[in-house]
Formats: C-alpha cells, sequence, structure tokens
C-alpha cells in the first residue's frame, strides 16, 4: 500500500528533476547575467544618491537630461551596425573580429553625422539652459566612450559568456559610482566639474572593457559583409534612436517646458523609475536570444499574457517598495531627493507600462522586423511628445502632473501592444 502510494509523488518528483535538469544551464546563464544586474543595481543607486546630493536640483535635471540625449545620439554611431555584431556573437561567432573591423570603419565614418545631430539637437532642447561645453562633454561620454563598453557588454551576451558581461557591468557601474563619489569630496561642484569626472569614468571603463573583456580575434575588414547587412543595420539604428527619443523625450519636454528645476525634479523620479528596469532588461535579453533561434516561441496567447504580467507585476512592486521606504523615511536617498520622495508613489503604474513598452520592441527585434519595429517607435515617439505637451501646458500642479504620467503611459502601452502584436502576426525575418 505504501509503494502504490508513493508511486504518483515519486512520479511527480521525477518529472520535477527532468524539467530542471534540462533547463539546468538556462537557470545558470540567468542567475549569472542577473547577478551582474544585482550588483549593477546597487552600485547604480550609490551613483544616483552621490550625484543627486550633490549637483544642486537644477544642474542634476541639466545633466539628466543631457545623459538621456546623449544616449539617444549614441545610437547613431556605426550606423547601427551594432545590431549585425550581436547577431554575430549570437549564432557566427567566429565572425567576430570580421564584424567588429565593419563596426570600427563605420563608426569612425559616422561620426560626423553623430556630430551635426549633437548640434542640432543642442539648438532645439538645450541652447537656452545648458552650456554648449558641457552638452558636448556629457554627449562625447555617452556615445564615445560609454556605447563601446556596451558593445563589449552585448558581445559576451551574444556568446552566452553571462559571467564575464556581469563583472564588466558590475566594474564599470562601480567606475561610475566612484567617480560620482570623488565628484562629492572634491571642492567644486558644477555641472561642469562633473561632466570630466565623468568622462574619466567612463574613459577608465572603455579601458578595461576591451583590454580584459573583448574576445580576441583577428581584424578583418569583408565589405561586401557589411553592405549585405547595413540596411537592416540603418533600420535598427533608426528604430534605437526613435526608442530612446519616446523614453526620453518626457525628460527633454519637461527641461524645455519648465524648466531645470522641475526636469531635476523630474529626473529624480524617472530615475527611481529607470532601476525598476535592470532586471527586467536582463530577462529581455536573454528571451531574445531564445527568439533569435525560435521566432515561434511567443505563438501562443497565454505565454504572451503571462510574461506581460510578470514584468508589469515586478516593476510595481520594485517602485511600491521604494516608495514605501521614502514615506517613512524621505531623507533615506538624501536631501535634494527628500524634495521629490512624497512624489514617488503618484507614479505607480508608469513603471511596469514603461518597462513593458520597452519589451515589446526588443520582440520585432529578436525577429528580425526591424524596419516595423522602426515604425511603431517612431509612432509611438510622436504619440508620446503630443502627450506629454498636453500635460505639461495644462498641468501646474506638481503631484497632479506626476499622477497623469500613469494615464499617458497607459495610453502608450496600448498603443505599443496593438502595434507590436499585430506586426507579430507576419512572418519573422530570417537572420
Amino acid at each position: 500500500m505504501m509503494q502504490a502510494s508513493d508511486t504518483p509523488q515519486r512520479r511527480t518528483l521525477a518529472r520535477i528533476g527532468t524539467f530542471v535538469a534540462e533547463r539546468r544551464e538556462l537557470v545558470r546563464d540567468y542567475l549569472s547575467a542577473i547577478s551582474g544586474a544585482g550588483g549593477r543595481l546597487v552600485f547604480s543607486l550609490a551613483y544616483f544618491i552621490a550625484l543627486a546630493n550633490t549637483l544642486s536640483i537644477a544642474e542634476f535635471g541639466m545633466f539628466a537630461t543631457a545623459s538621456a540625449a546623449g544616449v539617444m545620439l549614441s545610437r547613431i554611431l556605426a550606423f547601427g551596425f551594432i545590431s549585425a555584431l550581436y547577431r554575430t556573437a549570437t549564432i557566427r561567432p567566429n565572425l567576430i573580429g570580421t564584424f567588429t573591423a565593419g563596426f570600427l570603419l563605420l563608426g569612425a565614418v559616422s561620426l560626423p553625422l553623430l556630430a551635426a545631430a549633437s548640434y542640432v539637437v543642442y539648438l532645439i532642447f538645450f541652447a537656452s539652459t545648458v552650456p554648449l561645453a558641457v552638452f558636448a562633454a556629457i554627449v562625447f561620454a555617452e556615445a564615445l566612450l560609454w556605447r563601446p563598453v556596451e558593445v563589449v557588454l552585448i558581445v559576451n551576451n551574444g556568446l552566452g559568456k553571462f559571467g564575464r558581461a556581469a563583472v564588466l557591468s558590475i566594474v564599470t557601474t562601480a567606475f561610475r559610482a566612484l567617480g560620482a563619489v570623488l565628484f562629492m569630496l572634491s571642492g567644486q561642484h558644477s555641472v561642469w566639474v562633473w561632466s570630466l569626472f565623468y568622462i574619466g569614468a567612463n574613459a577608465a571603463s572603455l579601458l578595461l572593457a576591451f583590454g580584459f573583456y573583448y574576445p580576441r580575434q583577428r581584424l578583418r575588414l569583408r565589405t561586401e559583409l557589411y553592405l549585405r547587412r547595413l540596411a537592416d543595420s540603418i533600420y535598427v539604428a533608426g528604430a534605437e534612436v526613435l526608442f530612446y527619443l519616446q523614453s526620453e523625450f518626457d525628460k527633454l519636454l519637461v527641461l524645455a517646458i519648465g524648466g531645470p528645476h522641475l526636469a531635476g525634479i523630474y529626473a529624480i523620479i524617472m530615475r527611481l523609475v529607470d532601476l525598476t528596469a535592470i532586471p527586467i532588461r536582463t530577462f529581455s535579453m536573454m528571451l531574445v536570444q531564445k527568439m533569435m533561434r525560435a521566432p515561434e516561441l511567443l505563438s501562443r496567447l497565454r505565454v504572451k499574457s503571462g510574461i506581460e504580467a510578470g514584468v508589469f507585476l515586478v516593476s510595481t512592486l520594485a517602485l511600491a517598495a521604494l516608495g514605501i521606504v521614502l514615506h517613512f523615511f524621505p531623507n533615506a536617498l538624501g536631501r535634494n531627493v527628500a524634495e521629490a520622495a512624497p512624489l514617488v508613489a503618484l507614479a505607480i503604474g508608469v513603471p511596469g507600462l514603461r518597462n513593458l513598452v520597452e519589451y515589446q520592441a526588443e520582440l520585432l527585434f529578436a525577429r528580425g522586423q526591424t524596419a516595423i519595429r522602426a515604425l511603431n517607435l517612431g509612432l509611438l515617439a510622436g504619440l508620446k511628445a503630443v502627450l506629454l505637451t498636453y500635460v505639461l501646458t495644462t498641468i501646474a500642479d506638481t503631484p497632479t502632473l506626476v499622477l497623469s504620467l500613469n494615464m499617458v503611459f497607459l495610453l502608450l502601452y496600448l498603443a505599443s501592444a496593438l502595434l507590436t502584436y499585430s506586426a507579430m502576426r507576419k512572418p519573422a525575418k530570417a537572420i
């Protein structure tokens, strides 16, 4: 009797054991990758606390907005050829040296366009609030120093070396945090002085990344390979610029319409929202790699809705926990952050909705639908500009403005879901 009654339980345990054994490598890779996200989260928070409480709120707003513009502009580098390098690392790693040579070549060719675009963005959004030298220094740090560090991270992740990528991610974020602490201890606390510290931290990250973490392969120029993939890379570059435009356009508008102080408060809130996305991006990166090999992975509605519910729940709980801490301990993250602390909980729905829009954009990249992705992101950027301009010009009360962001991001999510899942009905593009 005992043996008969134990049989179903043993079968269940056996199935669980088989399931875990089959996915042991996937679980190990995810834990390696998420360890990097966890370490990066700790140092990102230290970096944020040191910087936000050393600069004035207005100067923090200037830096955060210029940095957001620099991240957006950095996607012009090499005309998006980083995407081809990532696909090569994931699928054909023996060609990394060849595609690295292509990245360096196209990176050099793209510099005049990057400089011209940067100046246009400066004239439109920053000319009346941020000195040109400060803006140029920050864009230089983001586009020519930090973006190549991201290339090293991307290549290592593509190769499945998640542990190495995790270590590099932690150390380079620690460099930034150390730069912010040294700046805090220095005698001068202007945004211009910080931009020099920022360049130094990113330069140290670049030397470490390429000196110790980039795969050693001989560089070979094969222009016919690059030309074949250039159109797709340009689509990706355009999509990335549009993605960061719709992602960061709120900061640009707040600076242009509301001024540096409101931009600083808004940047503090959105920086805390950004921290919730760090673990989500690790999951999205690994899902994208699986979808490159199996494009129909999300063909079932149950799987799609389950993943989206998980992304939203994790993001929302993260901000809710932070909001509770700041409610009872408003000075926990420093005196400058305390001014924005009562507003954090009002943006409770923003992290989940924002992270879902980012996640949906990655699905189309994984399926090779780069042109549709670029079009969708352009539409979302336009919609976000209209919604935020309306909110900023009609709502003067800051708490009400922050609360209204929940509706803005809900509308953006609904539009993104409609565009993304309509596009996913079409066949995936062969890589």
